[in-house]
């Protein structure tokens, strides 16, 4: 335990000093902390220059929607035997004690990352929190399936605390480990691992950046979606998206409804809904969503979250 204090200290007043600049974010996920894409995901936003600290789920809980549990000790293995039968409800990695595991659901995970971990750290509460992005063979956090998915449960429940948060899903080929990354740094899962924490780092970067606070309106979290990438199994629907620029970025709503009036964008009142659009190319959605619902939001609270968006160019019509 000394030893654990002394190394969270330490870490802790370098992110601290570093903080000045940097912003504060807590990484979390449904397919448990030692999945290989919450690890690629956690470098690429290092590397973008945030201060990250882990806090998922000690093994797989996708599907488990907004549930939540106290946290238990484990009665078996964390997910690839990252930690031993009867290890403690919260854990973290003896060497790196920014990656912590809660051996409940996305929701308690995410509490403790804002609750106990990011005070710990940062000094104060994450300014951001992203979740995911999901391991889903298909696309399988978009529209009605967003009610069961524990991706978008973790962001809902930083929405609720108060923190701006995205849930991020992305359409790739397995749940591996992340020795994968190094064990075999061109196998597709690995590419595909890769490519998408790019994508979700750069977003982050530019829904985080210059413009004035909040970040997001109180009460919503972004829901966002990506095609499946060139080195899946399946393929994209459509096109090339072997790299973070060939995807193209579109504002969407959760549900089709031809007769709802959204935010006026590319000539229309009416938002494409993320099904069509994920399912029609190499495009990323991004949804605003209530985070106590889960349901589509009004054209008023949509217009802040697409003003904020705009300028940076990141957006492109669906035609």
């Amino acid at each position: 335990m000394k030893h654990w204090t002394s190394l969270v200290s330490t870490i802790s007043i370098a992110l601290l000093i570093r903080g000045a600049s940097a912003q504060n974010i807590i990484l979390t996920n449904d397919d448990g902390w030692a999945v290989a894409q919450i690890r690629a995901q956690l470098d690429a936003l290092v590397d973008a220059d945030f201060n990250v600290v882990l806090s998922a789920p000690a093994e797989n809980k996708s599907g488990t929607g907004s549930s939540t549990a106290t946290p238990q000790p484990l009665s078996q293995p964390c997910e690839f035997n990252t930690c031993a039968t009867g290890s403690p409800a919260e854990g973290f990695n003896a060497s790196d004690p920014t990656l912590n595991y809660v051996n409940s659901f996305p929701v308690d995970a995410v509490r403790f990352g804002i609750q106990t971990l990011a005070p710990e750290f940062f000094g104060s509460a994450p300014e951001f929190v992203v979740s995911g992005p999901n391991v889903g063979t298909v696309l399988d956090n978009l529209g009605t399936v967003t009610q069961n998915s524990g991706t978008v449960g973790a962001a809902c429940e930083a929405a609720k605390e108060g923190i701006p948060s995205a849930a991020f899903s992305a359409a790739t080929d397995a749940q591996i480990s992340f020795t994968t990354l190094a064990s075999s740094p061109n196998s597709p899962d690995t590419l595909s691992a890769l490519l998408y924490a790019e994508l979700t780092a750069n977003f982050t970067r530019t829904l985080l950046g210059p413009a004035a606070r909040p970040i997001l309106p109180s009460g919503v979290a972004l829901n966002v979606n990506y095609a499946a990438t060139t080195f899946s199994s399946s393929g994209p629907p459509n096109g090339d998206c072997a790299t973070a620029s060939d995807f193209q970025w579109v504002f969407t709503r959760l549900l089709p409804n031809s007769t709802a009036v959204d935010v006026e964008t590319c000539g229309s009142e009416n938002l494409p809904d993320e099904t069509t659009v994920a399912d029609s190319g190499c495009f990323a959605t991004v949804t605003v969503m209530n985070a106590t619902t889960k349901s589509d939001v009004d054209a008023d609270v949509q217009a802040q979250v697409l003003d904020r968006l705009t300028p940076s160019g990141l957006l492109t019509c669906f035609t």
